[in-house]
């Protein structure tokens, strides 16, 4: 698969850990959009789209994100112990939506839209470059969708 096109729109809060939200496309036929470049101790890295986890309430049955010490419909408390784990014994609050199946298509991935962040990042020095507001993001329709 070949990546044929990327999209990066920067953040505007650059003192936040995330700095832009990216789509990719393969082979002119396939967008994963919400793909997020985030800056970590070790430098940038990309964060695969992802969904909050959700549990039912035991009392009403309503669905409630994991983290949640109450439930958002009756009140009522919810357990601490219905998180799964992750490999380092964290509580798994989000799960991918997409995401490379091997290192080397991520590490593919990371690299190129890393380099698309950098270029974005000084087009951004240029006047009259107007930076994203999360919630503009949600409103967004691709080119080729309208």
């Amino acid at each position: 698969m070949e990546i044929t096109e990327v999209r990066v729109r920067l953040v505007r809060n650059r003192h936040d850990r995330l700095k832009a939200f990216c789509s990719i496309t393969f082979d002119n036929e396939f967008v994963v959009r919400d793909l997020k470049v985030i800056e970590g101790p070790d430098g940038y890295f990309v964060a695969m789209p992802s969904r909050k986890m959700g549990t039912r309430c035991g009392k009403c049955r309503g669905k409630n994100p994991v983290g949640a010490k109450f439930c958002n419909h009756c009140g009522g408390p919810l357990p601490d112990s219905r998180a799964g784990k992750d490999f380092k014994g964290r509580a798994r609050l989000h799960a991918d939506i997409a995401h490379p199946t091997n290192s080397k298509c991520r590490m593919q991935i990371q690299e190129r839209l890393v380099l698309a962040y950098k270029a974005e990042l000084e087009r951004s020095k240029q006047p009259g470059y107007k930076l994203v507001e999360i919630d503009e993001l949600d409103r967004e329709v691709p080119d080729r969708m309208r």
